[in-house]
């Protein structure tokens, strides 16, 4: 979890009403938002592993974070801990445009579009010509959740931001999104907001994590997991 202070509501990934089933939270301190977005995460992959080893000692079956940026520490935290990692929503792109018709591509929706870089993309094995889109930075979801200067949400207004740049994705790319991720971990409670506006089905942290956890469940019942 980033170390941060807005208001985490129902479907926001650092809610556990979020999830029908028990989580557990580790907060790494000084990962704050624009840290981990603007700045790469510089400097905070040895705290992020340790949180997942404690984590894991206190006998979770799998492993998120709550920042979809942090996809560049993909391959890192998956080779510290016996457990799968899933960093990023990201993480889900190629397998959502296998399941589409030819010509038809997964779109993702982003906190931050300029911090969304090719490495970011590379490191969740996300092609590079991708359509993208992110909500706007003078906007109040980017203010919240990104700059941290406004901890009072304003759900409509997140919302709106989240829907517009939905909306934006779908038209600049004239017909090819076939399907939308959502990459912020906090846009969750906005997917259907977005899918009624889109008409296009949305994924997300939630979706990624329930998937994990699925699988996680069948080798616990196995019993070799």
């Amino acid at each position: 979890m980033l170390d941060t202070a807005f208001e985490r509501i129902v479907g926001d990934i650092g809610n556990s009403a979020t999830f029908a089933y028990p989580v557990r939270y580790r907060v790494v301190e000084g990962a704050s938002a624009a840290r981990v977005v603007l700045d790469r995460g510089r400097g905070l992959l040895p705290a992020f592993i340790a949180a997942a080893r404690e984590l894991v000692a206190d006998g979770v079956l799998a492993l998120t974070t709550s920042c979809g940026f942090l996809a560049l520490f993909q391959r890192e935290l998956a080779a510290a801990v016996p457990v799968p990692v899933a960093t990023s929503a990201l993480l889900q792109v190629g397998l959502i445009e296998s399941m589409l018709a030819p010509g038809r591509r997964a779109g993702i929706v982003t906190a931050s579009r300029t911090a969304l870089t090719a490495a970011h993309l590379a490191a969740a094995g996300v092609a590079a010509d991708t359509p993208i889109a992110g909500v706007d930075p003078e906007g109040h979801f980017h203010r919240v959740f990104v700059d941290g200067a406004c901890v009072a949400l304003d759900r409509a207004a997140a919302e709106r931001d989240v829907v517009a740049a939905a909306n934006a994705l779908v038209a600049a790319d004239r017909g090819s999104v076939g399907a939308i991720v959502l990459e912020c971990t906090n846009m969750p409670p906005y997917a259907a907001a977005v899918g009624a506006a889109t008409g296009l089905p949305v994924h997300d942290i939630r979706t990624l994590v329930d998937w994990l956890r699925a699988g996680a469940l069948a080798a616990t019942a196995s019993g070799r997991g």
